[in-house]
């Protein structure tokens, strides 16, 4: 790119922020998905953060489908299930695309271990915050450097937590415009959607799993609970979250800081 061409794209480039965010909500809302998902990716550097789930599975799908330009990432928190692990590459198979993969640092998992131990999260909800922190908050950090547009599979229906969760806001953490695209679907309406397109979905789901986090951190839900009953199930907050989708001040996510840095964990 020469000093021109970026020249008039920083001069055409619309300005993000609160009332950005309002606007193409509104829009967002009267498109079709596939529309959606094209309107994103035109508005600049766009990455989308999947976790292998139903929603996740159908936006990979639907970018795949329309060519959409935006980075897909995921964050391998090193203890993922095995079923999703698989599921990483059996996508890129399937839609001939590449899944950017971002791992913990070494240094702040030993981090962790050495605060509160390998499985301290089941202790205290301060642990279980240093926990995600560490695998999750600091490689979604480096997965988001350089965007100006993140992509979520979040959707209302989810838990009350995310009820109302618009189709785009500004999340002013990150800096970032953050767009939902899947906000106001349903979960049968993407179960119909995937079905119809052969969309590759985690087997884990027909076992009970409707959301699937970290192994240890993950189980099947009873008849009858909410969607998000099985993650961190000891905790007793029914507004519980990794942190990803609320801000610091809010999830209590911004652990003590680790040792600097300086390679993935294996």
């Amino acid at each position: 790119m020469n000093d021109l061409t970026s020249v008039a794209e920083t001069a055409t480039r619309p300005e993000f922020g609160p009332e950005f965010a309002a606007a193409l909500s509104d829009e967002l809302e009267a498109m079709p998905l596939s529309g959606r998902v094209l309107r994103i990716a035109a508005l600049g550097r766009a990455v989308f953060t999947t976790s292998l789930g139903l929603e996740d599975q159908v936006l990979t799908s639907l970018i795949a489908e329309t060519g959409a330009d935006m980075r897909i990432v995921t964050l391998d928190t090193g203890r993922l299930f095995g079923e999703t692990e698989a599921l990483i590459s059996e996508t890129e198979t399937h839609y001939r695309l590449a899944i950017e993969v971002f791992k913990p640092w070494k240094e702040d998992v030993a981090g962790f271990v050495a605060l509160y131990g390998l499985n301290g999260f089941y202790d205290s909800v301060e642990a279980r915050h240093a926990c995600c922190h560490a695998r999750k908050l600091r490689p979604l950090g480096r997965a988001l450097e350089n965007a100006q547009i993140w992509v979520t599979g979040l959707r209302r229906g989810q838990s009350g937590n995310r009820a109302r969760s618009p189709l785009a806001e500004w999340d002013a953490d990150r800096s970032l415009l953050k767009v939902n695209p899947l906000a106001d679907q349903t979960l049968s309406d993407l179960k119909t959607l995937a079905s119809a397109n052969k969309v590759p979905i985690n087997p884990l789901h027909a076992k009970g799993y409707p959301s699937i986090g970290c192994e240890p951190c993950t189980r099947a839900i009873k008849p009858g609970e909410p969607e998000r009953a099985g993650r961190w199930w000891w905790e007793q907050d029914e507004r519980r979250e990794c942190g990803l989708h609320l801000s610091a001040s809010v999830s209590g996510s911004r652990a003590p800081a680790q040792p600097k840095a300086t390679s993935p964990a294996s």
